[in-house]
């Protein structure tokens, strides 16, 4: 049975780099090193600040600025974890959308006895703003572990202000509970609750819309999507809200989803487009079942899918657009391009010398990476700084979602414009009427940031507009007081 985290690879080849305009450079040079980092956030609150989370419970903080030689310990939760290493531990970590005014912050980990992943909150102390306060712990959701690994761990927030929750099939090999397929149970799925209420005696509230809300069927309402075997990672697209996924596989495959509300990934009657030796060998019941947009197999030193990243940075526009992930055995990094119809293409980037663990992303759009060993370092993600790319296109007219959404009062609105020129963005209210221009000049072509302050407005729905030339592209968010 492959583990996610095998005992630490000793690579002794040095592979070369498969396209030497892209490649993976130390972005903290003078920090020390981590002990098996596993997740990279940013805090979304304006403060330019990473979040490294080691595996045995400790989370730093450090200023994202190449010069930073120091770090902060965040939040130390080494007494309440696992310490047994594998795919144990705390393993996610997520802010609230609006953490600048709250300070809530999310944490999936496991530990206790018998083994259980825990989903707590915690709260960043009133008087430093670099430490989280560890009496101040929320548990919203509990999942008893049949075994040590398919853990899962990664939480993210969405775009919609719901905490999204990746939780792996309860280990072994072939699911032998058919706990996937089960949507009774809770494991092998992507759940979706809403954090800012309560119901029923839980920490957190069934959103309307996830795809099981109020069935008779007996199904957990907290399901969002199944049939996954362990979603060590997932992230959304900042500039649509699209949901990717890496699925680790058994023997045959490692596979890239991209997640919709109610989809059914297959596991354990597939794995990636193959069905499931043993357990599938006639291909039944496969109708409906929604397959890979990118998948790999995993023989060799290709054994555990890193999901990544769709690149929405400004300092490598080639990029731009393009979904990141990388192997965590072979220290491989690929670039996808997906169109939406079919299946992604992928150009190999690199072929690192360590185990890839995570990506993260910074409040700019740029890319990292972690190496996952008991010297871990991270890496940046540098390329050509053209607008257009061995692999890329040109700079392209988009809008972003709003960053946080929900928000009070304020917000970043990132946008990118292909050809210098004139270039508005305005916000209106419900009912058409322009409450705010926040770009009305000539700008170049490239990305550009602009704050939102909504002080004075009424909460509820506005909706933003940016127009260049002919473009035209508008999004919704939302400011709750």
């Amino acid at each position: 049975m492959r583990r996610i985290f095998p005992i630490l690879l000793t690579l002794a080849l040095c592979f070369p780099e498969a396209r030497a305009q892209y490649s993976w450079v130390s972005a903290y040079p003078s920090l020390p090193t981590f002990s098996l980092p596993v997740e990279l956030v940013n805090a979304g609150d304006g403060t330019n600040r990473m979040f490294i989370v080691q595996q045995r419970g400790i989370i730093y903080v450090i200023e994202n600025s190449p010069t930073v030689s120091t770090r902060k310990v965040f939040l130390d939760l080494s007494d309440r974890v696992s310490q047994s290493g594998s795919e144990m531990g705390l393993l996610g970590l997520a802010f609230h959308p609006d953490y600048r005014n709250n300070g809530y912050l999310y944490v999936n980990y496991t530990g206790g006895s018998p083994l259980t992943s825990y989903v707590s909150r915690y709260q960043v102390s009133a008087s430093n703003p670099d430490s989280a306060v560890r009496s101040s712990e929320l548990i919203l959701l509990t999942v008893a572990q049949p075994f040590t690994n398919h853990n899962g761990g990664k939480i993210a927030f969405g775009p919609d202000g719901y905490l999204y929750i990746g939780l792996g099939d309860g280990g072994s090999g072939n699911d032998p509970g058919n706990r996937a397929q089960n949507r009774s149970l809770l494991l092998g799925k992507v759940l979706r609750i809403n954090v800012d209420s309560t119901a029923g005696g839980n920490n957190y509230t069934i959103p309307p819309t996830n795809p099981y809300f109020e069935n008779t069927q007996g199904w957990r309402q907290e399901i969002y999507a199944y049939g996954i075997r362990n979603p060590w990672k997932f992230t959304f697209d900042r500039l649509n809200g699209t949901l990717w996924l890496g699925d680790v596989g058994q023997d045959a495959r490692e596979e890239v989803d991209i997640i919709i509300s109610g989809g059914n990934y297959g596991w354990r009657l597939m794995e990636g487009s193959l069905c499931t030796p043993g357990v599938n060998p006639n291909c039944l019941d496969t109708a409906g079942l929604i397959r890979p947009v990118w998948e790999y197999p995993n023989a060799g030193s290709d054994i555990a899918v890193t999901g990544g990243y769709v690149y929405r940075g400004s300092l490598i526009p080639s990029m731009v657009g393009k979904y990141l992930c990388a192997d965590y055995g072979s220290g491989k990094t690929w670039a996808l391009t997906y169109t939406g119809i079919g299946t992604a293409t992928a150009v190999l980037l690199t072929d690192e010398t360590y185990a890839i663990s995570t990506f993260g992303e910074d409040e700019q759009g740029e890319l990292y990476l972690c190496s996952y060993s008991s010297t871990g370092r991270i890496y940046r993600l540098n390329g050509p700084p053209s607008s257009v790319g061995e692999i890329g296109t040109p700079v392209q007219f988009g809008l972003e979602q709003n960053h946080p959404n929900p928000f009070n009062p304020t917000t970043e609105i990132r946008f990118r414009i292909a050809e210098g020129g004139v270039a508005t963005l305005k916000v209106f209210d419900m009912l058409g009427r322009e409450v705010a221009t926040l770009v009305n000049e000539n700008l170049p072509s490239g990305t550009h940031v602009r704050t939102f302050d909504a002080a004075g407005l009424a909460s509820g729905v506005y909706y933003y507009r940016l127009t260049a030339g002919t473009l035209i592209e508008t999004r919704k968010m939302i400011l709750a007081r």
